[in-house]
């Protein structure tokens, strides 16, 4: 009997599921691959509207509840909470907190995701990239702890009481071109936003994403139903701003897909195995 192909996301916050891959989250899932969501934080930190909080106890509440909610949208087979607290921007009071994740030690983390790995027993395994895409402690924590967790799941030696080990396929990393980051932010000022202090806080450097120029190995052309299915779950996130898909910088960055004419799509950089010179179109390329 062939195995039903299974994909984990290891993501820092509830949203990040859709915001970021969504799309190619919702075409695998479509196709009968389990998709699964680990969520390694339930967003405490982030800032929620008053009115959107009528009816929770709190915003990590309200935020766990879209988290689901996009979920069924995008069609994944669960999500899982990695237990960990947000640790919100680099400088904030909350990166002190200690539940937070910025404050678990790397070991604590990758045991947890280990057990995970060893269990559901993915073929592919994505995260974010090293520079936590806009430079997110969470993200680049979650990043860390999910690469080691990847290369310890195949040794009985590590962490042994998280069951048998195990090797998944291939590991990815979400990325966006350089190119098309530098363009949007050209463009950001055109639709009165400042580069250097978007997002709902203020506290995000979008100049800063491109310093980094990371290499992709696996471009997946996104249809347009799972592009419609990734917006109605972005609606999902009303207290991110995902109800409103018009405005924002990744908004932005939608436009300027269209103007290269080339179709939305997915970026990947691949980890493990050693990559190919060519890109890859399937991120199960290869997989038995």
């Amino acid at each position: 009997m062939n195995k039903q192909r299974v994909l984990i996301f290891f993501g820092a916050h509830p949203d990040d599921e859709t915001f970021g891959i969504g799309s190619t989250l919702a075409q695998y899932a479509a196709s009968g691959v389990k998709v699964y969501c680990v969520c390694s934080t339930r967003g405490e930190a982030g800032t929620v509207d008053p009115e959107l909080l009528k009816g929770y106890a709190s915003i990590a509440d309200k935020r766990m509840t879209e988290l689901k909610c996009a979920a069924e949208v995008l069609g994944l087979a669960g999500v899982i909470h990695l237990g960990y607290r947000d640790s919100g921007m680099r400088g904030s009071i909350d990166n002190k907190h200690p539940d937070s994740l910025a404050m678990a030690p790397l070991e604590d983390v990758a045991a947890r995701m280990v057990k995970i790995i060893r269990e559901l027993k993915p073929d592919v395994v994505i995260t974010h990239d090293s520079g936590g895409g806009y430079g997110h402690p969470d993200h680049i924590a979650t990043h860390n702890a999910a690469v080691a967790a990847f290369y310890a799941a195949n040794d009985s030696k590590q962490y042994p009481e998280a069951g048998p080990a195990f090797q998944p396929s291939k590991l990815y990393f979400g990325v966006r071109p350089r190119g098309l980051m530098k363009m949007m932010v050209r463009l950001m000022p055109l639709f009165g936003q400042d580069p250097h202090h978007a997002g709902r806080n203020r506290d995000i450097d979008f100049t800063r994403i491109f310093g980094v120029e990371y290499p992709i190995h696996a471009e997946i052309r996104l249809k347009k139903k799972s592009i419609m299915i990734r917006n109605k779950a972005a609606a999902c996130h009303a207290s991110q701003g995902g109800g409103q898909p018009r405005r924002g910088p990744f908004r932005i960055l939608r436009i300027v897909e269209r103007l290269r004419g080339r179709g939305q799509r997915d970026y990947f950089m691949r980890d493990y195995p050693p990559p190919k010179r060519r890109r890859e179109k399937d991120l199960f390329e290869g997989v038995r």
